[in-house]
């Protein structure tokens, strides 16, 4: 059974930094695709970033320049460090694991889901 497992959520101050962390077992082979997305209350789950297997990577608009997103491949691991955080990051974030030949922030890249991790940045 493939089992996804994000940490590192919390309460954090405008402007500070924090990291996240996932683990992705199961697979006999590191997931091509790897990414994070969020959801706050009341709206739709947005991508925030996304890493191949081989180190391409994209990000959301409103993240760029602020979060970077990163993995381990023989561990299946999934980072996301956040920087300058705004309240308008407050959200429920989650790790997804795709094998798909293409990436992206879009959610039909992905077949396996984390429960979440909540993120709330106060002012």
């Amino acid at each position: 059974q493939v089992q996804v497992s994000e940490s590192g959520g919390g309460s954090v101050q405008t402007g500070g930094s924090l990291t996240l962390s996932c683990v992705v077992s199961g697979y006999s082979s590191s997931p091509y695709c790897m990414g994070w997305f969020r959801r706050a209350p009341g709206k739709e789950r947005e991508g925030v970033a996304y890493i191949t297997e081989y180190g391409t990577k994209d990000y959301a608009a409103s993240v760029k320049g602020r979060f970077t997103i990163s993995r381990h491949n023989a561990e299946n691991t999934l980072y996301l460090q956040m920087n300058s955080l705004r309240d308008e990051d407050t959200a429920m974030y989650y790790c997804a694991a795709g094998d798909g030949t293409s990436c992206s922030l879009h959610d039909h890249s992905y077949d396996v889901w984390g429960q979440g991790t909540q993120v709330t940045i106060s002012s």
